[in-house]
């Protein structure tokens, strides 16, 4: 909960500096015609902290039980079985779509960013689960473990060495939201949390949660007229909701007592821009 009160807190924050910017623009705070549009693509080394490593491998490699009844029995048990995959790496690898805009010294932009989907694949098609007094065993099937995240942040910038020069140094701070997806193991049967005794059915699909996000970042650039290449490096902290799936709340050892799942990451990177022409530029091109 606290984490969403700061989140909220910031949001309001960015909002009303961006409300009191546009009021201002309408009596000339700015120039409109000295504003330049970019775009950006790049791509990055994240490195994840042990404990959303913990997080992911925890709750992608979750070990249920399956309900089923035992032959010539009436009596459903719980049939539990071995898993044997091969966890997650700490680091992943992030790509990046900035859009934004320049004005002067400033810059402000949104960073889309998402990774290539990670993948443990399964042992065998099918393993063997035993039930809960051992005198049955029944087969159910294996898919290949998978999670991946997407996401925003609105970022705010400043050019430290002004607003054309060749080498800049540009500090940015942003907030944002993103969203992590996993697909399990296996079909198993997760108990509701708030009512005991009530099942639910793992799909061969992915269940996602949302998350709230703070990015910050330093970039060093080489500016060559419109084309800017950087390089870059930061911290983006990320605090992931519970996962609900099939209407329940999914607990894993990681999770039983703390609903702030982290996924902060630190990372480095490189990263090419393309900035537009302002309309002050084209009326001094029209006028040569």
């Amino acid at each position: 909960m606290k984490t969403k009160i700061a989140f909220l807190a910031a949001l309001a924050c960015v909002l009303t500096f961006a409300t009191s910017a546009s009021a201002e623009s309408d009596n000339g705070f700015y120039e409109k015609d000295h504003v330049r549009g970019f775009i950006s693509i790049g791509g990055d080394y994240r490195g994840m902290f042990s404990e959303f490593q913990k997080y992911v491998n925890q709750t992608a490699f979750v070990n249920g039980a399956h309900r089923s009844t035992p032959a010539g029995d009436s009596v459903e048990q719980d049939y539990v079985g071995t898993l044997k995959y091969s966890k997650f790496e700490d680091y992943f690898i992030g790509l990046h779509v900035n859009m934004g805009a320049q004005y002067k010294q400033f810059l402000t932009w949104f960073d889309i960013n998402f990774m290539p989907t990670q993948t443990s694949k399964r042992p065998s098609a099918t393993y063997t689960t035993v039930s809960e007094d051992g005198s049955d065993t029944q087969k159910f099937p294996l898919y290949d473990v998978r999670w991946f995240t997407y996401g925003a942040d609105w970022m705010f910038g400043w050019k430290l060495f002004g607003e054309n020069t060749i080498i800049n140094l540009i500090p940015a701070v942003g907030i944002g939201f993103n969203l992590i997806n996993f697909h399990f193991a296996s079909s198993f049967d997760i108990e509701n949390i708030d009512k005991p005794g009530t099942y639910a059915t793992l799909r061969d699909r992915y269940y996602s949660t949302m998350a709230s996000s703070v990015n910050a970042e330093l970039e060093l650039r080489l500016e060559f007229g419109p084309i800017g290449i950087g390089a870059y490096g930061g911290y983006r902290y990320v605090r992931y909701n519970e996962l609900n799936v099939e209407g329940n709340r999914l607990e894993t050892a990681y999770n039983m007592y703390d609903t702030d799942n982290v996924g902060d990451t630190w990372f480095i990177g490189l990263r090419l821009t393309w900035i537009f022409r302002s309309d002050w530029q084209k009326k001094q091109d029209d006028k040569l």
